[in-house]
């Protein structure tokens, strides 16, 4: 049993804390919004991920979760600790590092606070990167430490970059392909080994600057193999080829792995587009010009246009046609609409002079404030009703199972566009749908 300290209760904080603790270590989570501290100690869960609340609820009750506002708190009663804070894109693309370095000194000032309490625990902690961090980031957070905290202070810095899928998170922190963990001595190994063996997954010690680089270079290679489904379907919509089968066909072939070789609208969320931008700008930085992720990116964006021409050839003049958007969500088993393609779609939508409808049964309240004049349904039929085009944007089981007679009765005119290639075209087609994916022949 270890005491951890987890600064920062968003996605990855709050996962990460909840599922230490079922694990049987004593874990404090603390947040600088007071307002979700006291909603955690309620067990009011912020966000929507499957399993979360429940699993929060649970270890409360145990007690070996619990909540605070106070960093010295926090560093007086843990070991190690967790920095889960968030590293947003500045307008430059650039990691915005302001709140792991508020994060840092804060550490150290509690440090500065507990040196000579002889009835805390030992004045040893280590201090791990959990947060997606450029490289080199971790230097700095020593740094920081270093010079606010006393001499004498007896820390180590480690990293251990998440690889938590929303709407998948808790399984993916108990069942890991492998864990990455970068340290500069045995010591902070040794806790580490300890800490997941619980975990039966291969641990990957590295240094502290090749962890920090595993994490962009893992997201922006998979980003990579999305956009490059994506161009092979614009190629498929040129000749009139499938890109499923063309996917299927490259998929089988172990060096490449069908995983993320699913055409669509492009990649959203708070960590891919994010993360692409921070490593294009850490290769500038030192030197490098990263030309190939440039290009996925510019791939990624022009996604959400494919569907805007997509919908004149089907509607003609885009104009008073009333359009239903289907999920906001950037994926299925979340509320995040961070960077999701709805948001582009919906906006040159506007442009166009479309009216809008859209229905997710998990993201309406945060697309609300996001863009809060448009109409939203209050399910997918009230959605369908009167719409010229709708299109599914986000690949929710519930969509594959609707009753699409009753949409294709409530609808003016019958036109679908499958923006993530996961409806049964062959059917909608057969009841008098005009079906069109992305890069998809039917």
């Amino acid at each position: 049993m270890r005491k951890i300290g987890i600064i920062g209760t968003g996605h990855v904080g709050l996962v990460t804390g909840a599922c230490f603790a079922k694990l049987g270590n004593r874990v404090i989570c603390v947040d600088s919004d007071i307002t979700k501290i006291e909603k955690l100690k309620k067990c009011i869960v912020p966000f929507y991920e499957p399993g979360l609340e429940e699993l929060v609820k649970k270890q409360t009750t145990d007690k070996n979760l619990r909540f605070s506002h106070s960093m010295d708190e926090l560093v007086s009663s843990s070991e190690i600790i967790f920095i889960c804070v968030g590293t947003p894109s500045n307008l430059d693309g650039r990691a915005d590092l302001s709140y792991v370095e508020q994060a840092s000194i804060q550490i150290a000032e509690s440090l500065n606070k507990i040196k000579n309490e002889k009835s805390k625990m030992n004045n040893y902690r280590l201090i791990v990167e959990k947060s997606t961090v450029p490289v080199l980031t971790g230097q700095w957070v020593k740094r920081t430490i270093e010079l606010v905290a006393p001499t004498g202070v007896n820390f180590d810095l480690a990293a251990n970059p998440e690889f938590l899928r929303e709407g998948n998170a808790i399984r993916d922190f108990f069942h890991p392909d492998r864990i990455i963990v970068g340290v500069e001595n045995k010591r902070a190994q040794h806790i580490f080994k300890e800490l997941y063996r619980p975990i039966k997954a291969p641990i990957i010690f590295t240094d502290v600057k090749s962890a920090e680089i595993i994490k962009h270079a893992s997201n922006s290679f998979l980003s990579m193999k999305i956009s490059y489904i994506n161009a092979i379907s614009q190629i498929c919509e040129k000749v009139g080829a499938d890109v499923e089968m063309i996917a299927e066909g490259m998929g089988a072939d172990r060096r490449i792995g069908k995983d993320f070789l699913r055409a669509g609208i492009g990649y959203g969320g708070s960590c891919f587009p994010k993360d692409i931008r921070a490593f294009i700008s850490i290769a500038e930085e030192l030197g490098y010009e990263f030309g190939l992720l440039k290009e996925v990116e510019k791939i990624n964006n022009q996604q959400k246009n494919i569907v805007i021409k997509k919908a004149r050839d089907l509607l003609w003049n885009l104009r008073e046609k009333v359009v239903g958007i289907l999920g906001l969500s950037f994926k299925p088993g979340t509320d995040d609409i961070r960077e999701s393609p709805s948001i582009g779609i919906i906006q040159l939508l506007l442009d166009e002079g479309c009216v809008v409808k859209c229905y997710d049964p998990r993201a309406m309240e945060n697309m609300k404030r996001l863009i809060p004049d448009i109409h939203y349904g209050k399910d997918v039929y009230d959605t369908a009703e009167g719409s010229h085009l709708l299109i599914f944007a986000t690949e929710w089981d519930e969509f594959k199972n609707l009753d699409f007679k009753k949409i294709l009765r409530l609808m003016r005119t019958p036109y679908i566009i499958d923006g993530r290639n996961f409806l049964d075209a062959r059917y909608l087609k057969s009841i008098g749908f005009t079906y069109s994916g992305i890069g998809r022949r039917v």
